[in-house]
């Protein structure tokens, strides 16, 4: 009896230590109230996996003009200035912005994306009226106040007119009000 004890006991200070099975990173809570995960699911380009990608939103679901937060998890090596280009490669798709706008902006996402490696996470947060915020790995990264290039940014990801369609589908899957 004292051994399962012991073990039980074990046991439970493991799943504390973890925290509640799908419970929000810390930068995660910290941006968003009563955080849950609405939906999941990965890029590919041409077969390859580039990225994880996580849609965490509050107890209201996903709206455009709530708080949100979008993890991505890179499955490979990438060059900051790459990931930088082709996001503004895909606000250019979407129709976000003038040439002068995604200009300014694809500068200053040159001075905020790193180079990352696998299993490196860059999150975004979406604040209304307010911009954007990033995290690299849990960790403040950098903010753009500017909520035009916020709305440009995440719809890359969640815009209808998205050229990832079935990601987009993915992450919105359980982004309903509760």
């Amino acid at each position: 009896m004292g051994r399962r004890m012991l073990w039980s006991g074990l046991a439970l200070l493991a799943m504390l230590a973890c925290g509640p099975a799908g419970a929000a990173p810390a930068h995660i809570d910290d941006n968003l109230a009563q955080a849950r995960l609405a939906g999941k699911g990965s890029y590919t380009w041409f077969g390859l996996t580039i990225y994880e990608a996580e849609l965490w939103v509050g107890e209201k679901g996903y709206r455009a003009d709530l708080p949100f937060v979008l993890d991505l998890r890179y499955a490979r090596k990438l060059d900051g200035a790459k990931i930088a280009e082709a996001s503004a490669e895909q606000m250019e798709k979407i129709g976000a912005g003038s040439v002068a706008q995604r200009a300014q902006w694809l500068a200053r996402m040159k001075t905020i994306f790193p180079d990352v490696k696998e299993g490196t996470h860059i999150s975004g947060v979406f604040v209304p009226g307010g911009g954007a915020r990033f995290y690299l790995d849990g960790k403040a990264l950098a903010s753009v106040p500017e909520p035009e290039f916020a709305r440009a940014f995440f719809g890359i990801w969640l815009d209808p007119a998205t050229s990832a369609r079935s990601l987009r589908s993915a992450l919105l899957k359980d982004a309903a009000p509760r």
